[in-house]
């Protein structure tokens, strides 16, 4: 989303300005983009031959080419992405929308995590409540035929299973009349209740015969590359979980055998070809389903990972990790369609105008939410604390 002609007319060449520690320091020459860039809709945004599907919804991008990260390895700078903070313990943003929220769904929890089978670098603390309360945690959805294996099916009899649940709630009661208020034990009678719920929500929602054949090949569930049909069907069920009113949901990357996730200190080509094939057609997709339903003013997308990649390359066909300059983008939700904010240098190495951090992107996204980042705050450890701490401002300029 950020195409740089000089990096591909010194493709090869020692590169031209002074560069940074990286995480392996295996800095070779400079390393031009292998895919060409071509401009659509009437915007002109460039977007490479990568993303030939997303680029067909340039329109509707708010393309972000500033953004900067304070950490250059994987799990502080997924914690930094995710929690506002780069260590783990604290709320994900997911938590911090579930309590500022609330969620408009009454049988479905209002953070969920479709897990197409790669967890960021960092692990499950990417999705915690930390000193929210619990019930603010992320439920995690996986893809195939048992998208929660912790819930057991209902029993054959509903007056059984109504049973169960009133001596639990009783049990627990007890408990809590003993012990006063107890955010754990409180937060698992609610997430017991939720679970009876969802036991006959879930398969509902993983339902989707009663979806158009339109519907499928739109999200590429008819593609014959598998890992397009399960990021297809993760998009899929992300946009009916808006339908329910889930308020925050997360995908993850499909597990492509030898393409692990976009980490391509080597084999650049194979690394990114494979993983945007999967993924550029069901993300063009849920873009295009949500704007013909009306949805699309109201759902905020946002597309992103944790650090950029070195403009160099590392040893011949790999990058490495960049913090300095890289790329976002944001579709709907009152986000400003079809611009380009921001720039890195010639080479795509630093931000250089209108530089932003992560804080500023939460904040901003916070405030397209409807909540102010600032008076958003849960009193923990002696002091009021928010997701952007002391830190970020909203971005006013790519606001529609």
């Amino acid at each position: 989303f950020d195409p740089k002609p000089r990096l591909t007319k010194e493709n090869g060449k020692p590169f031209g300005l002074k560069m940074e520690a990286t995480q392996f320091n295996n800095r070779g020459r400079t390393l031009g983009s292998p895919w060409q860039f071509k401009q659509y809709g009437q915007s002109g945004t460039p977007v490479s031959d990568l993303f030939p599907h997303v680029g067909e919804m340039a329109d509707e991008l708010c393309v972000v080419r500033s953004m900067t990260s304070d950490f250059s390895v994987h799990n502080s700078a997924n914690f930094f992405l995710h929690t506002g903070t780069g260590v783990q313990g604290r709320p994900s943003m997911g938590a911090w929308t579930s309590y500022g929220l609330g969620t408009q769904a009454t049988d479905l929890p209002g953070f969920v995590v479709l897990n197409g089978g790669l967890v960021p670098s960092g692990g499950w603390d990417n999705f915690g409540n930390g000193f929210l309360p619990a019930s603010h945690q992320a439920t995690v959805f996986k893809t195939g035929k048992e998208p929660l294996a912790d819930i057991r099916p209902r029993e054959s009899l509903p007056g059984v299973q109504q049973a169960k649940l009133g001596l639990l709630n009783k049990l627990d009661q007890g408990v809590l009349d003993r012990l006063g208020h107890v955010d754990e034990l409180e937060s698992a009678i609610a997430n017991y209740e939720m679970a009876y719920r969802m036991q006959a929500a879930v398969p509902e929602l993983i339902d989707i015969k009663g979806e158009t054949g339109a519907t499928h090949k739109l999200y590429g569930l008819e593609s014959k590359y598998e890992h397009t049909r399960t990021f297809g069907m993760q998009c899929l069920i992300a946009r009916r979980l808006v339908e329910k009113g889930v308020r925050f949901i997360e995908l993850t990357c499909p597990r492509i055998g030898g393409s692990d996730r976009w980490d391509a200190h080597g084999g650049l080509l194979k690394n990114h070809g494979d993983n945007a094939r999967a993924t550029d057609q069901p993300i063009a997709g849920l873009l295009q389903d949500l704007k013909s339903r009306g949805m699309l003013k109201d759902t905020l997308v946002v597309w992103s990972g944790e650090f950029g990649r070195t403009p160099f390359a590392q040893g011949s066909n790999g990058r490495d990790h960049n913090p300095y300059g890289f790329t976002i983008w944001m579709a709907g939700g009152g986000a400003k369609p079809g611009i380009t904010y921001g720039a890195t240098d010639e080479f795509g190495y630093h931000a250089v105008e209108n530089k932003l951090e992560i804080h500023d992107m939460h904040a901003t996204m916070l405030h397209l939410l409807g909540m102010d980042h600032k008076k958003m705050t849960y009193f923990f450890d002696g002091r009021d604390m928010r997701l952007t701490d002391v830190h970020g401002e909203v971005i006013k300029d790519i606001i529609a």
